[in-house]
């Protein structure tokens, strides 16, 4: 597959040259962000890195989480797979589940490290770590030279976590506040650590503002009651955004902006019914308010500035889309459930084909799964049913393999964008046409689902 790079010239003996060089991949993420948060995507905080950021690039009006939670979301953002293939049915436990990201998948740190790349993972992690009673693999197995992540959460919050690992050693309580630090972080693998020789992939993935939320007074106040939770909440994003500015500024001190490809989004929906907008439903369910996110790519020079994509899309698409932006070629012999996005960033529209509609299942969710295909949204509800649980019980996985859907409904997000109007009963054919294919996706994700029960 031809590279497609960027171009600088070297003059050597007099003679100027033009060579291709491979641009450095950030993939930043926030945790638990509504659709509607922030500036960008007309949401009440203040985000002027991010603003400035999708101003640069493109901004994804109707892009999509892998899953409503967090664990499954993320396996998808690595790998271009639906989570289900992946091991990862649902959000992890590692005290209490065998589950994690298998190590027989693909990720792009191990696309990226294969073509020459340094590679670093900051942040929170959630797809997996080892335990005492459990033998698991770390980001170190999927692909990263370097990792600072938490299993879950930051702990006790966002402010002074104790729980950050760096490189398999338990790094102690930091003081400061979770963004911030993984933003210092960064920067000290920029300058410290990475081989300057090489092109680098840094994927960070921040804490806020997932709860249990805290972020300075002075930027909570800014938006309410420094008790209240819906300040709180806004001040962790505008503290995550002042971290991204400082991010960006020292990208910019390592190499010109046009030698580095960003990409940013959410790996769910916000758990709060205020902010997702006119969407229905929110976090950890299947309606449009609990998997639909801000999506935002950043390519200077290669990707149009000032961009509005309406073109539905997803984190399922980053790997394909990063291999079609560098022209590598996707993992040997796997499915990828996800679509090369680079048409559409690269102005050829009419070159972009996607070559299955998305597709979300969660076990808990009602509707349990819901399928994307242009304008329609396909729902459905279970035709069983499991014993109630916060955590995913292993145990249910049989059932989930060889359960069937009921119930169908169907929406045109296009003119209804809120999943108000159910139209399966007017459209029948169509309603036979999208389940159909449902079932047929659905039965190769299961196909391939671990099972995690057996172990």
């Amino acid at each position: 597959m031809l590279r497609i790079g960027f171009l600088f010239s070297l003059t050597v003996l007099g003679l100027t040259v033009n060579i291709s060089a491979k641009p450095n991949v950030v993939v930043i993420l926030a945790d638990d962000l509504g659709w509607s948060d922030i500036g960008c995507y007309g949401g009440p905080v203040e985000t002027p890195s991010l603003d400035r950021l999708a101003a640069d690039g493109a901004r994804f009006t109707q892009f999509y989480s892998g899953c409503a939670v967090c664990s499954p979301s993320r396996a998808s953002l690595l790998t271009g797979r639906h989570h289900i293939r992946t091991g990862v049915y649902s959000w992890i436990h590692d005290e209490s589940q065998n589950s994690h990201l298998l190590e027989r998948e693909t990720t792009l740190a191990e696309v990226l490290k294969e073509d020459g790349y340094g590679t670093a993972h900051l942040g929170k992690w959630h797809l997996g770590l080892p335990t005492e009673e459990r033998k698991k693999p770390t980001p170190a197995n999927h692909g990263f030279d370097y990792w600072f992540a938490t299993w879950n959460n930051a702990e006790p919050s966002h402010r002074n976590p104790k729980n950050f690992i760096r490189n398999g050693k338990p790094v102690g309580e930091l003081e400061g506040y979770s963004c911030q630090l993984v933003v210092d972080e960064a920067i000290t693998w920029l300058d410290e650590h990475r081989d300057p020789d090489l092109p680098f992939f840094l994927n960070v993935w921040f804490h806020e503002p997932h709860a249990p939320i805290a972020a300075p007074d002075d930027l909570v106040s800014k938006y309410g009651d420094p008790r209240e939770s819906s300040a709180i909440y806004s001040g962790t994003i505008d503290n995550t955004d002042r971290a991204i500015g400082r991010l960006i500024a020292k990208l910019k001190e390592v190499a010109p902006g046009e030698d580095t490809l960003i990409i940013y989004a959410s790996d769910n929906g916000s758990y709060r019914s205020d902010r997702v907008g006119n969407l229905r439903g929110k976090k950890g369910t299947n309606w449009d308010g609990g998997i639909r996110v801000p999506g935002i790519v950043s390519w200077p020079g290669r990707v149009k500035a000032g961009v509005a994509i309406h073109e539905p899309a997803g984190i399922v698409d980053l790997l394909p889309t990063v291999c079609g932006l560098l022209g590598l070629a996707y993992p040997d012999g796997v499915h990828l459930d996800g679509s090369n996005l680079a048409p559409l960033l690269l102005g050829e529209e009419a070159e972009f084909s996607r070559h299955q509609p998305m597709f979300w299942h969660l076990h808990k969710s009602r509707p349990v799964v819901a399928m994307r295909d242009g304008d329609f949204s396909l729902v459905a509800y279970p035709d069983y049913e499991l014993p109630t649980s916060n955590l995913f019980q292993e145990a249910w996985i049989p059932s989930i393999k060889r359960g069937g859907y009921r119930d169908f409904e169907l929406y045109n997000l296009e003119i209804d964008p809120s999943q108000e109007n159910d139209l399966a009963g007017d459209q029948p054919e169509l309603v036979d046409q999208l389940k159909k294919k449902l079932l047929e996706i659905n039965a190769s994700i299961m196909a391939d689902g671990e099972n995690w029960h057996l172990k």
